[in-house]
């Protein structure tokens, strides 16, 4: 319930900010990163206290509580269906495309009555789009690239965007009497960036009772089918769920089958054939006897192979390689790219401290947007400097309460076209570290965007580039570099690539990890927080990490801030 809520406030958001920009627009994005951050459903909330418990919510005021409330008892909210009528457009088909925006949006059904995305790709095609003021044959080309795109990754999720709902399903069908045991499968359990659908694996002695819970999950629009052994239902968030009951001496093989991926499961029933054994679902079989089947550790030592990691499971050499130990889900020991209210963020910097004490971080970096990205509110060199006097002052305190702890200052400066960033060499060496990144002008050509992103290496106050290769899934492709240079160039000038744990992005992408790995070369994991709620989306970084078979080592970020910073000198 609270990603579809949160959902909706962005819609509404973006539906205002087609006609006005203000305090309004801001309410609503800050109530849905809000909402989407709660751990507990927002619907138990407003049952267990009503209007006064959701309007405890940081951003929730009595006119979004009773929104929120609205939409609960009817299943809508009056000012989305009006402003929908006010400007019937498709917002979120159009603004799914890279640099559609609302204004965008706003501008072609002025001026040409687009509604939707077949009547846009139509007006691209007639280059009906490049004439008007603020477009240009640029954007023309530019919007059709990502029309294309989006055909491309049709009917897959982001992982980040379901695994709330997933866990939740999973919770919810763990607390039965009946299921005695429970697993996710598939590419959610491999941790891939995007999803299909979500497959689910239980054992039970009443099944049927277990199906008829499954059918009737809140978030259930569709069944498309219910069984003995087998359901499948669609979530409204517009993704399908597989639900299958197997034998408890079965459990593993089939977890071990239904996880896949396809061609891992290809090579190991090859192995298997080889020793005179057969695998399946179902076990590990010498001519009729079921050898193993129990677990999945059982299946893989039966046909002579250590257990796998499922987030390695891709065919990718992990069958005959020496597996490394990957790095663990508990080894991030601080979080260095978060953004705090100095630049838009929703947290102030004592709070994303707070919070990165919670989780059992020693250090957290404050890492906020420099001035040339001024719709992020960038900070200028004389904010940066007024910034590490907080930071100081909180350090002294935070010593005193929590020994040990440190907030670290960094910057996410903005590399320019030409390689240069966009705040004072002399401001930058003020700072305990520099990260670098590319915000705008993402279509320069191969050789020019490696060589500015390059040049930017060389500037010796830079430390880590964020987001390396600009990528937004379903969104957008990566730019065009050569990734080989840009790791020649990371060891000669000793700069470390992040790996970007927002769910949109996962940049670096698994198989760049390995490159960068066999390379010699370390890695940082980071959140990208804007939100102090947005520091536990480090699991889906660590996950892609351990998809590109990085240990622990590997990550500079699970040392201590002391040998951290011995990093960056």
């Amino acid at each position: 319930m609270n990603e579809k809520i949160a959902k909706i406030f962005f819609e509404i958001a973006s539906y205002i900010q087609m006609k006005e920009d203000g305090f309004r627009v801001v309410a609503y994005r800050k109530a849905g990163n809000n909402i989407r951050s709660l751990k507990e459903d927002i619907k138990d909330i407003y049952e267990r206290g009503g209007l006064k418990d959701l309007e405890k919510i940081p951003g929730i005021g009595k006119n979004i509580a009773k929104k929120i409330e609205e939409y609960l008892k009817t299943g809508k909210i009056k000012t989305l269906q009006r402003l929908k009528k006010e400007i019937p457009v498709k917002l979120n088909e159009i603004s799914a495309i890279e640099g559609m925006g609302s204004k965008k949006a706003k501008v072609l059904y002025d001026k040409l009555g687009i509604r939707n995305i077949k009547e846009l790709e139509r007006a691209v095609k007639a280059h009906k789009i490049a004439p008007l003021f603020g477009f240009g044959e640029k954007t023309e080309k530019n919007i059709l690239q990502g029309i294309e795109f989006l055909k491309k990754d049709k009917g897959r999720s982001l992982l980040g965007q379901i695994m709330p709902t997933v866990e939740e399903i999973l919770a919810r069908l763990g607390s039965l009497k009946e299921v005695k045991e429970i697993s996710v499968a598939g590419s959610v359990r491999r941790m891939k960036e995007t999803v299909g659908d979500v497959d689910i694996l239980a054992t039970s002695n009443k099944p049927e009772k277990v199906m008829d819970f499954f059918v009737s999950l809140p978030g259930v629009v569709k069944v498309w089918g219910k069984g003995k052994t087998k359901s499948s239902v669609r979530m409204e968030q517009g993704f399908d769920v597989d639900l299958r009951i197997v034998k408890p001496e079965s459990f593993g093989s089939a977890l071990q089958y239904f996880t896949g991926s396809k061609e891992h499961n290809i090579a190991t029933r090859k192995i298997a054939i080889s020793k005179g054994l057969k695998l399946n679902e179902y076990g590990v079989f010498k001519k009729d006897k079921a050898i193993a089947g129990r677990t999945e550790q059982g299946v893989y030592r039966a046909i002579g192979l250590p257990y796998i990691p499922p987030e390695m499971r891709e065919d990718a050499g992990e069958i005959t390689a020496k597996l490394p130990q990957i790095i663990g889900y508990d080894d991030i020991r601080g979080d260095l790219h978060c953004h705090s209210s100095w630049n838009g963020g929703e947290h102030s910097i004592k709070e994303m401290a707070e919070k990165a004490i919670e989780m059992g971080y020693e250090y957290i970096g404050i890492s906020d947007h420099t001035k040339f990205l001024r719709i992020e509110k960038g900070l200028n060199e004389k904010q940066l400097l007024r910034q590490r006097k907080e930071i100081n002052k909180l350090n002294q305190e935070l010593w005193i309460k929590n020994h040990g702890f440190r907030i670290l200052q960094g910057c996410e400066a903005n590399i320019m076209p030409d390689g240069s960033l966009d705040i004072k060499d002399n401001v930058l060496s003020q700072l305990d570290y520099v990260i670098a990144g590319v915000h705008s002008a993402m279509k320069l050509p191969k050789n020019k965007m490696t060589q500015r992103i390059i040049t930017a290496m060389k500037n010796p106050n830079v430390n880590i580039i964020s987001h390396p290769t600009g990528r937004l899934l379903l969104k957008r492709e990566e730019y065009e570099i050569d990734f080989d240079k840009i790791l020649r160039a990371a060891k000669e000038y000793n700069v470390f690539l992040e790996i970007n744990s927002s769910p949109d992005r996962l940049d670096l992408k698994d198989t760049n990890i390995r490159r960068t790995k066999e390379a010699g070369l370390k890695m940082v994991i980071s959140t990208d927080s804007h939100h102090k709620g947005q520091l536990e989306i480090i699991k889906f970084g660590i996950a892609q990490a351990r998809r590109g078979w990085a240990e622990k080592k590997d990550i500079i970020n699970t040392n201590s801030a002391k040998r951290l910073l011995s990093f960056f000198k």
